[in-house]
């Protein structure tokens, strides 16, 4: 499966989806521009060596990520979303996108989605977000569960 964040702007976060990213066997995909430098002191030290063991690739725009990129079925996370992740069926080759830590998605990549493939995790009532790499791991680890851990 492939993890994609798209133009994520806090270091330690990605360190950490890095680290889910190596200990899960799921691809990452980061979309610039990126809020930092791949060798940045926090990002290297959120990801441990798990860095060296994560596939991830870098790509140059969200357009250039679905042209080399190839996956089953996006599955968008939004605050927007009216269905929640553990509705959905994941299938080996999904790829699970999120958004930057300050704005989410932008309006045109969730407009060109379904409202099936638009995906959210519940809050209380009057919460706004969770962070990202919290986010991120409660996702892989249910589309991961649900394909019976493989990998």
């Amino acid at each position: 499966m492939h993890i994609v964040l798209f133009e994520p702007e806090i270091p330690p976060n990605t360190g950490n989806i890095m680290r889910l990213a190596a200990n899960t066997g799921f691809r990452l995909h980061l979309i610039e521009p990126l809020g930092f430098e791949l060798n940045d002191k926090q990002l290297r030290r959120a990801g441990l060596d798990y860095r060296e063991w994560a596939d991830t690739r870098l790509h140059e725009s969200y357009e250039n990520f679905i042209k080399s990129c190839k996956f089953n079925c996006l599955y968008a996370f939004t605050t927007k979303a009216k269905r929640i992740y553990s509705d959905a069926e994941f299938d080996q080759d999904d790829a699970l996108l999120f958004g930057p830590e300050s704005r989410g998605l932008p309006p045109e990549i969730l407009d060109s989605l379904s409202g099936d493939n638009k995906l959210r995790l519940p809050m209380a009532t009057d919460s706004r977000s969770l962070n990202l790499s919290n986010t991120v791991s409660i996702a892989v680890y249910e589309a991961w569960r649900q394909l019976g851990f493989k990998g």
